[in-house]
């Protein structure tokens, strides 16, 4: 795959997830990718495309902090996408 294709096809993002993910000690099968590209889509349309990196960065560390555990994560994202739904004045 050339370095400079931005558009993935879904295998090589489940490759590129599962190589990031043991490079920084992480059990692959614990990371929730769709869950994550959810959040960044969800941020990406209701507040700005730039937010989407950064707000999964700070899902990442809000569930970290608060233990790691799948619920954490889905609590924390769970947060942010419904900030994000209200951000524009959204209900």
């Amino acid at each position: 795959m050339a370095g400079n294709d931005r558009t993935l096809p879904p295998e090589a993002l489940d490759e590129w997830a599962k190589a990031a993910s043991e490079r920084l000690g992480l059990d692959p099968d614990q990371v929730p990718v769709s869950l994550i590209l959810d959040l960044a889509r969800d941020v990406a349309h209701g507040v700005a495309r730039p937010a989407a990196p950064l707000t999964a960065f700070l899902a990442g560390l809000a569930a970290g902090r608060a233990g790691g555990s799948p619920q954490d994560i889905e609590r924390a994202v769970a947060e942010v996408v419904a900030l994000a739904r209200s951000w524009g004045g959204e209900p």
